[in-house]
């Protein structure tokens, strides 16, 4: 498995916007794709700025191959449709982790 992570920076000034604009539009467009198993948004809780948010997004993917897919076929498109709704109010970057375990309290 692979957490395919997008870390967002966000102007506070638009940050209800782009919120929403996730919830509605961007995760579930990315879902859509049936590339990715699921989806988590979080707020950093940490590293708190004074005029902007930091997010994440971790998308749950099943292998190599999908998420090659998802970045050779449908990156670019989402990725500009953030562009030009928010322009330089949002920053990002992407990550990809590969899954070594989860764990779960009374495991053995």
């Amino acid at each position: 498995m692979i957490l395919y992570n997008e870390t967002i920076n966000i102007d506070q000034t638009a940050e209800i916007q782009w919120l929403n604009w996730m919830k509605r539009k961007h995760v579930p467009s990315v879902l859509n794709t049936g590339l990715f198993l699921s989806a988590r948004l979080s707020r950093l809780s940490s590293h708190i700025q004074p005029d902007s948010t930091n997010y994440t997004v971790q998308y749950l993917c099943e292998n190599s191959d999908h998420l090659n897919e998802y970045k050779t076929i449908h990156l670019e498109k989402l990725k500009e449709e953030g562009t030009q709704l928010f322009g330089d109010k949002m920053q990002f970057f992407q990550t990809e982790l590969d899954v070594i375990q989860d764990f779960f309290p009374n495991q053995s």
